[in-house]
């Protein structure tokens, strides 16, 4: 077996030839780690088919070098198959440290490889350092966001966390000269690997702008009371070609339609323009989702509400008093003179 090397490495994501937004967050974040560490290789894992235009791109963003396994097998991500080939591939190269998005992907395969290497893993981490003798510190929120845990593993290697996605922003694109190594995806999967059969595909999109590519979101929490209330929380968002998020109470109720509009620890991580909180209460477990928006305005009718701490403009009233008012200003304005 090979001496473990100082290095950093990144499970890449795509889908359908395309990154997922969080590969380069985590690309950017494992550089900045190999920097505090004093200097270390940062690689990236590639799974797919035909994705090897993607390299260059993974190149661009922070890695070193990229490890690059085609074959028709891995062109949809099945667990079996993508844990066989990061399970061998880890074990032949021993990194130090290996780094998932927590995607709906990654929280799935990175627990999958964890086990079969028989290391641990840091999920959901919202904060990462590297100390110069390699010791990883995973930092992850608990308790609804009211604590804040650390993490570590001194004993077993790799050290491997999953990164929540919106934490770290990655890097400025650099294009580089780093190394490509096309593996032979027959060295490290068989077709007694592959168990499962894909039968069938069934997209469905989710409706309204997706949360991370809004400017403007509107959000709301428990206050809101009902799913009446909410659709003008819906329809001021459409007003101002924003969209809407929420808490896990309100979705919980089944005021909105899917997990993929919740703002907070369990939820996504945004960083809009302008933020717009009605109802909301402020608990850390949705206030550490908003962190990094750039103007936050709350409106709220308890005047003790946590929320009001880190908003930048506070609106003490009833939302039903103002969200009417407000769409129809929003609308009056819009009308040519």
């Amino acid at each position: 077996m090979p001496d473990r090397k100082r290095a950093l490495w990144a499970v890449a994501e795509q889908t359908r030839g395309k990154l997922a937004s969080v590969t380069p967050e985590v690309l950017g974040q494992a550089r900045r780690l190999a920097a505090e560490a004093g200097g270390c290789e940062v690689a990236a894992i590639l799974l797919g088919k035909d994705v090897g235009a993607l390299a260059n791109d993974l190149l661009a963003c922070g890695a070193d070098k990229v490890f690059l396994v085609e074959d028709p097998a891995l062109e949809l991500y099945q667990n079996d198959t993508y844990g066989t080939v990061l399970h061998r591939l880890i074990r032949r190269e021993q990194p130090e440290v290996v780094l998932f998005g927590a995607t709906a992907v990654g929280e799935e395969l990175a627990p999958t490889v964890a086990a079969r290497l028989g290391t641990g893993l840091g999920a959901h981490c919202t904060n990462l350092a590297l100390a110069p003798d390699g010791l990883l510190t995973m930092g992850v929120l608990g308790f609804g966001g009211r604590l804040h845990t650390e993490m570590f593993c001194p004993d077993r290697r790799p050290q491997m966390a999953s990164v929540k996605p919106g934490m770290f922003p990655p890097l400025p694109r650099e294009e580089g000269n780093g190394e490509i190594l096309r593996e032979e995806a027959s060295a490290l999967l068989s077709g007694a690997d592959i168990r499962i059969r894909t039968v069938r595909i069934v997209k469905e999109e989710p409706e309204g702008m997706p949360l991370e590519d809004a400017d403007v979101i509107v959000a709301g929490g428990w206050g809101i009371g009902g799913k009446e209330n909410w659709r003008l929380l819906t329809e001021l968002a459409r007003e101002l070609s924003g969209a809407t998020g929420c808490t896990r109470p309100a979705l919980d109720e089944g005021w909105t339609d899917g997990e993929h509009t919740m703002i907070g620890t369990s939820g996504k991580t945004v960083r809009p323009k302008v933020y717009l909180g009605f109802g909301i209460s402020g608990s850390p477990h949705h206030t550490v989702g908003i962190k990094d928006a750039g103007v936050i305005i709350s409106i709220n009718s308890d005047p003790r509400a946590p929320v009001f701490e880190c908003s930048d403009y506070c609106v003490e009233a009833d939302f039903r008093k103002i969200l009417p008012l407000l769409l129809s200003e929003i609308r009056r304005a819009k009308v040519p003179a």
